[in-house]
């Protein structure tokens, strides 16, 4: 069950991964962490929303895939294992994640924590 399980200590946010990725563009890595934000709000919206498992694996895979891609490797992780929740379990998991893309908001370069 996703509440009992342990995740490997991932880095919140992965700047090394991200300059690699950009090239060490600062224009680019904004923009890329702005869409990641957005993701991570409209992912976390169609999850608490969530009727069904494809939906809900939709969500998670989505915001996975977002946060691995732009360096926020522990978020990717609670997503991946998210995927296979079950539904009783959703509204936890729900807030787990929200809970994980603020503090990742917090360590991300040159921006403030804001609600997700």
């Amino acid at each position: 069950m996703f509440e009992t399980q342990t995740f490997q200590e991932a880095p919140l946010f992965d700047a090394d991964h991200l300059a690699r990725y950009t090239g060490g563009d600062e224009e680019l890595r904004d923009e890329l962490l702005t869409l990641m934000r957005i993701q991570a709000e409209t992912c976390l919206e169609a999850m608490a929303q969530a009727t069904d498992s494809e939906s809900w694996r939709a969500a998670t895979h989505t915001l996975k895939g977002s946060a691995r891609g732009v360096g926020a490797f522990a978020l990717g992780e609670i997503c991946e294992a998210a995927e296979e929740a079950v539904p009783s379990a959703w509204p936890a998991v729900v807030h787990h994640i929200r809970e994980t893309v603020l503090k990742t908001e917090a360590s991300l370069p040159g921006r403030k924590s804001h609600a997700a």
